[in-house]
């Protein structure tokens, strides 16, 4: 998968690059918007690593620009995490945003998690398990027929376990790949809570079936 990451710190570029590639991502980086512009306009990737503050403008004209090209994933890279700049970024379509100073791992996992959801946004939308249908399109979970409501972690740690079917996961790859509404990680004893108290309270079978 090609990456483009628009980021104007050279030590910051240097390790995303790195970082990235060995995780085995092919790697456009640019360091302005007019230089990020020319590249969009001939190359289409699979995510874009959007800064938000560059030398000749910000990373929100970028996007603009990709999301008219078609609904492609975004991140935006920041050191302003206030809320406005983050209804800001969503508001133009970005799928997520990682504030500066980040950690390596973390940013892997929100871009593995916003891939998946392209990845399976891509079909009909429709995942089904034994008798649980997923319904990604539109957030919803069935079971037999009848629709369970979840809260948001309930749906992320769903997914994640259905994305891994059939795959033992560790309690830190969970921990990796779960992160709360408000982008804060999700510590082992909230983790254990949803998976004791309410994931296999509803999922007896699911999780038979995974």
């Amino acid at each position: 998968m090609n990456i483009f990451v628009l980021e104007d710190d050279n030590a910051i570029g240097i390790g995303l690059r790195y970082a990235l590639e060995n995780e085995g991502y092919c790697v456009t980086i640019c360091k302005s918007v007019k230089e990020a512009m020319k590249i969009i306009s001939d190359v289409s990737f699979s995510l874009y690593l959007l800064d938000l503050t560059l030398p000749d403008g910000n990373g929100y004209d970028v996007c603009k620009a990709v999301k008219a090209q078609g609904d492609l994933p975004v991140i935006f890279l920041t050191a302003f995490d206030d809320e406005i700049n983050v209804v800001t970024g969503f508001d133009l379509g970005a799928d997520d945003y990682i504030s500066k100073p980040f950690r390596v791992r973390e940013l892997l996992a929100r871009i593995r998690s916003v891939l998946k959801r392209y990845s399976r946004e891509n079909d009909d939308g429709i995942i089904k398990i034994g008798n649980i249908t997923v319904n990604t399109n539109q957030a919803k979970v069935f079971k037999a027929g009848s629709e369970i409501i979840l809260t948001a972690m309930e749906y992320r740690l769903l997914l994640i376990m259905i994305n891994n079917a059939g795959h033992i996961l560790s309690r830190n790859q969970l921990l990796e790949e779960l992160w709360d509404v408000e982008g804060d990680f999700v510590n082992d004893n909230t983790l254990t809570v949803y998976i004791k108290l309410s994931f296999l309270k509803n999922y007896g079978t699911l999780r038979a079936t995974l």
